[in-house]
């Protein structure tokens, strides 16, 4: 009997080893998701409609927060934000990048104008026929002007009080959409 006791001790002792081992893999397993979400991948769920047919409503999509320390951002990047001054949102917003600092951008029957050019810019992801005019607006130093894909259905820089989005309000650049249906943004 001395024997069995002897050898249950031993059994016990791998099983204190075993789950705390897997405890720890756990934990340092949570620590470090949490750290690369936060310093270096931004994911988001999308919950409009102003990226359409681009984003769709519900989507979930995933870019890289270190993107644009090593690069600036480039007309028709779609990028996750906070949103600007005044907007009331606790989400990150996502639109596509169309006008660069130092630029001038108008609307007119719903084409864009970079400064004072006679020819619009070639944008062929918008859903549907836009309409409207806006502007000119200039845009400031590290600021750029955003809209979203589905233009008559995007509150974005034409309608907000603040319109221009400072370098440092920008989150990520996304890459790609990996729910519900995969994607790679280009």
């Amino acid at each position: 009997m001395t024997e069995n006791k002897q050898q249950a001790e031993p059994k016990e002792k791998n099983i204190k080893k075993e789950i705390i081992s897997f405890i720890r893999t756990v934990v340092i397993a949570l620590i470090c998701g949490i750290i690369i979400n936060y310093t270096i991948i931004a994911s988001a769920h999308v919950i409009s409609g102003s990226m359409e047919n681009t984003v769709m409503t519900d989507s979930r999509v995933m870019g890289l927060r270190l993107t644009y320390l090593f690069k600036e951002p480039d007309r028709f990047d779609i990028i996750l934000f906070h949103p600007p001054e005044g907007e009331v949102s606790s989400y990150p917003y996502v639109k596509r990048i169309i006008g660069l600092p130092n630029e001038t951008i108008e609307i007119i029957d719903g084409k864009v104008f970079i400064d004072n050019s006679t020819i619009p810019l070639a944008e062929d992801f918008i859903k549907g026929d836009t309409r409207g005019d806006f502007g000119p607006f200039d845009v400031p130093d590290n600021s750029y002007f955003v809209m979203g894909d589905n233009r008559n259905g995007s509150l974005d820089s034409r309608h907000w009080e603040n319109r221009f989005i400072p370098k440092n309000s920008i989150i990520a650049k996304l890459y790609f959409e990996y729910y519900p249906s995969p994607q790679i943004f280009d």
